[in-house]
């Protein structure tokens, strides 16, 4: 319990105990909730998200799924009804910002400070168009 609450909040845990039913999880080791018999149109109940694992919490570690479940645009759960995996879809990945796997551009100083030189097909803007 005490490594759960490192990430989320005591408030959370208590709410999450008195007024919360598990919908499902995911891949992430996220749990999803929604209000115990919330009564009523499916676009007002109450849902919310637990975050599995032991990193910073992120929204982009919700996959597309549940993330349109949380926001109310299904009234299924991906755990009820998942969503049809399209040819041209890649696999959810999280935001990699802040990790050693985010995008360093050739310039940056960990890459060595050094870009390629200016083509010259850049012009800057004036102010008053001239």
């Amino acid at each position: 319990m005490l490594r759960w609450l490192t990430s989320n909040r005591l408030g959370t845990y208590l709410f999450t105990r008195l007024h919360g039913e598990e919908v499902g999880r995911d891949e992430f080791g996220n749990v999803y909730y929604r209000r115990k018999g919330a009564p009523g149109e499916w676009r007002r109940e109450r849902r919310w998200v637990v975050y599995g694992g032991d990193g910073e919490i992120e929204a982009s570690m919700v996959p597309p799924g549940w993330n349109a479940w949380l926001h109310h645009n299904r009234e299924e759960s991906p755990a009820q009804e998942p969503l049809k995996v399209r040819s041209w879809e890649q696999e959810h990945r999280p935001n990699p910002s802040g990790t050693l796997e985010a995008y360093t551009p050739p310039g940056l100083e960990p890459r060595g400070g050094r870009r390629a030189r200016a083509t010259g097909d850049y012009e800057a803007w004036r102010p008053g168009g001239g």
